[in-house]
């Protein structure tokens, strides 16, 4: 397994690819790799010659509130998982040459990205669009795996494939759970013993929703609310939001008629975890 750590390096190393007609196939991560991370490598591992896995945690999509400076990283146990789950080369760059102290080019989505996590966290979408396509230029991969998990950002990346013609094919990486149902995520770790029982409430109130819709219920409000007095049962929680949105257009919906997508976002204490899940009838 290589471990490159320039940008010139990586562009170097998939253009020889390239030549060779080896499909690329890319898993885009923050590093700190937990089993969800390794599913999206075996999902890629399966439709790729070679498999690249970058680990960067970009500062862009970080506000200034947030946990860049936390964010937790583990280089040594990330190569482990990656050499375990068959990666051919890992891309493991500095922030500093990812982007130019002058750096001025950056890419908006104008459309997806206004609600849900795009309206809580300004900006954060600019940051994500950009290092993505930094990405695709230089790692030139034929595909990228993203989770479900993710579901804005999944669906604002497919989004910005088609509307700026990235020669890419996204795929889809399902849900990766714990046992008792929490989403796998790298800021579980800060979450105390208490904290992680009670972060199963997002869960739990995903299926409340489930369970409302399969019952008859079509109204949105009356299923948000729902959601959000389960929640907010639990002390020492915040609702940042809870919205259905449509599955694909991601704007709001007031009924359950077609495809909705449940997102939540939840701080336990003053970690904030999301979640979704998507609702059909």
């Amino acid at each position: 397994m290589q471990i490159l750590q320039t940008p010139a390096e990586m562009q170097e190393h998939a253009r020889a690819l390239k030549r060779s007609g080896r499909v690329i196939g890319l898993v885009p991560t923050m590093g700190f790799l937990h089993a969800g991370h390794v599913s999206l490598m075996r999902l890629a591992r399966a439709q790729c010659d070679e498999l690249v896995v970058s680990l960067f945690v970009n500062p862009p999509q970080f506000g200034p509130a947030e946990d860049l400076d936390a964010y937790p990283r583990d280089f040594k146990q990330d190569e482990a998982l990656c050499r375990q789950a068959g990666v051919d080369a890992v891309f493991y760059p500095k922030a500093a040459d990812m982007y130019a102290a002058d750096a001025s080019v950056w890419i908006d989505e104008d459309v997806l990205s206004g609600g849900l996590c795009g309206a809580a966290r300004p900006g954060h979408f600019r940051g994500v669009c950009t290092v993505v396509a930094k990405l695709f230029n230089l790692v030139l991969p034929d595909l990228a795996v993203f989770g479900e998990k993710d579901a804005q950002q999944l669906r604002i990346i497919e989004r910005m494939v088609r509307d700026l013609n990235f020669p890419v094919q996204v795929v889809r990486g399902p849900m990766v759970r714990e046992p008792d149902g929490l989403a796998m995520s790298s800021r579980n770790k800060y979450l105390s013993e208490r904290q992680r029982k009670d972060a199963l409430v997002l869960r739990q109130a995903l299926d409340h929703a489930g369970q409302l819709v399969g019952q008859g219920e079509r109204c949105v409000r009356v299923v948000r609310d729902a959601m959000i007095a389960m929640i907010e049962k639990i002390p020492g929680t915040a609702v940042d939001y809870i919205d259905l949105v449509d599955d694909q257009s991601l704007a709001p919906v007031d009924r359950v008629e077609r495809a909705v997508l449940v997102a939540v976002a939840v701080k336990i204490g003053a970690i904030r975890l999301i979640d979704n899940d998507v609702l059909n009838v």
